[in-house]
């Protein structure tokens, strides 16, 4: 510890020396230009690779929804938190653009990122740090992810600040600014997804208790229990309390338990946002090859870092990537690629630290035959996440056009807001069409057959059938269309004579 506090205020004298002697040098000196430069960069990646005009998916709906007075929300399970709703509130509210929403989210998360890259100045060198930021940005998921309404990676961008001012404020007492950076990571990760804060945190609040450091504890408590409190709120008020929300969360999420997800996981590094259920053929070694070399980069990290005497800044977010990861690789039945970000993100600074160390020498020099062997695996790498985030893209904008085009089909039968639909696929199409979704059983139950057949008496109600499935029980009798793939039951509409439903037994 005292080691880097030692290291930490030399750096800050360092700084401070070289402002006074050079008052006409170019401000960039403290190191932050070329972190604005990679920020700025991660954010025209999104513009160019992703694009604004991707429609919006499933789980972004809910979210969007939410906030959005063009469009009925959609239902809200018992894992969600609001977070992400308030995140997209300033545009979603009054815009239905999802080209602007795009825009807003890609610039907001390259700024994240320079932010939570600031909080680790004085912590390592600054090439350490952009190499960091490059290695995080440039991976499919994070560049994916970046521009989308989702909260993974705004976990990640809040425990990346929180463990970078944590270890300022614990080497460096006066440093009160870095005190704030706890807090506020501990908020922006509490208010996306509240759980996944507390994974990440243990080590933080572990290290805080041992070394009674009182107001570190402070911090990371009241930043976790303020971005949290709105869900613990929800859960009194929707569920019964903390225990009846967490334990419908477990039931959503297929039972929280022992369960072994790292095959789970590899799979989903093809693509897949979501691997549920998780079958089919592994994706080629050479897309998983990098997922195999992070352990084996982060061991040497901290071998490194023991042997300089600076163990705690890459033995602590380490430890956090490794809570962060465990209930996503150890405890879930599923998968997707988004859930592991948070331990990307803190694993990048070591990772990148073990890099350095490997293409350079302790005096500084390059090592010739080591050097082109990293450029060029790393090359390799970027060239891999560039094809595999094409292809989701390609995959990603297909089937959401397929929504919009349903949608479209939908109202050419009839079917315009206010409507309802129920079924296949039913909280994406009725978004994209203008309407309600219900669902009468599974994980987005959110009414009644009752329900169902009385809005049909008032308003457009239409059932989807997925390929190779029937229709439900009390729309059996409704005149059926078909678009694409889908069987679709709609309602008649009242007077014309047709029954509403010729059995009431529910869903099959």
């Amino acid at each position: 510890m005292a080691d880097d506090k030692s290291a930490l205020l030399t750096a800050g004298r360092r700084r401070a020396r070289a402002r006074t002697s050079s008052p006409g040098a170019p401000r960039s000196a403290d190191g932050t230009a070329p972190l604005a430069v990679l920020a700025a960069v991660f954010t025209v990646a999104q513009f160019v690779l992703v694009r604004p005009a991707l429609g919006l998916g499933w789980d972004e709906i809910v979210y969007v929804s939410q906030v959005a007075s063009h469009h009925p929300a959609a239902f809200f399970s018992a894992p969600r938190a609001r977070g992400v709703s308030l995140l997209v509130a300033p545009v979603a509210s009054w815009s239905e653009s999802t080209a602007l929403l795009r825009v807003y989210l890609a610039l907001l998360s390259g700024l994240g990122l320079y932010l939570a890259l600031r909080a680790w100045r004085g912590l390592f060198p600054t090439r350490v740090l952009v190499t960091a930021g490059a290695l995080f940005a440039s991976l499919w998921v994070t560049l994916f992810y970046g521009p989308q309404a989702m909260p993974n990676q705004w976990v990640a961008i809040g425990a990346l600040a929180a463990v970078g001012c944590f270890l300022r404020y614990h080497a460096d007492r006066s440093a009160r600014g870095a005190l704030w950076g706890v807090a506020a990571g501990a908020v922006l990760m509490a208010l996306m997804r509240p759980t996944d804060a507390v994974w990440v945190t243990i080590p933080l609040l572990v290290l805080a208790l041992a070394g009674r450091h009182v107001r570190l504890l402070i911090a990371l408590t009241a930043g976790l229990a303020a971005g949290a409190a709105e869900w613990v709120a929800e859960a009194y008020a929707r569920y019964g309390g903390l225990g009846e929300r967490l334990a419908e969360a477990s039931r959503v999420q297929g039972g929280l338990g022992l369960q072994i997800a790292v095959d789970d996981q590899l799979r989903s590094l093809g693509g897949r946002g979501l691997c549920r259920p998780c079958t089919g053929t592994m994706p080629h070694p050479v897309v998983t090859l990098w997922w195999f070399a992070l352990p084996l980069l982060a061991v040497l990290a901290l071998v490194v870092a023991v042997r300089a005497r600076r163990a705690l800044r890459t033995a602590l977010p380490l430890a956090c990537a490794a809570t962060a990861a465990l209930p996503y690789l150890f405890m879930i039945g599923y998968a997707a690629p988004r859930f592991l970000q948070p331990a990307y993100a803190l694993l990048a600074i070591p990772v990148a630290d073990a890099l350095w160390h490997l293409v350079r020498t302790p005096a500084g020099t390059w090592r010739p035959a080591v050097a082109p062997l990293v450029a060029l695996a790393l090359a390799g790498h970027l060239a891999v996440q560039l094809a595999v985030l094409t292809h989701t893209v390609d995959r990603n904008t297909d089937s959401r056009r397929d929504w919009a085009r349903t949608a479209g089909e939908l109202h050419r039968l009839g079917v315009r807001p206010p409507c309802l639909i129920a079924g296949h696929e039913a909280i994406p199409v009725a978004y994209y069409t203008g309407c309600s979704s219900g669902e009468t059983g599974g994980n987005n139950e959110n009414t009644t057959v009752a329900e169902i057949l009385s809005t049909a008496d008032r308003v457009p109600v239409a059932v989807l059938v997925g390929p190779g499935g029937t229709p439900p029980g009390y729309a059996r009798a409704w005149p059926p269309h078909t678009i694409g793939d889908l069987q679709v039951r709609i309602a008649p509409t009242p007077g014309q004579g047709a029954p509403k439903g010729a059995a009431t037994d529910g869903p099959e």
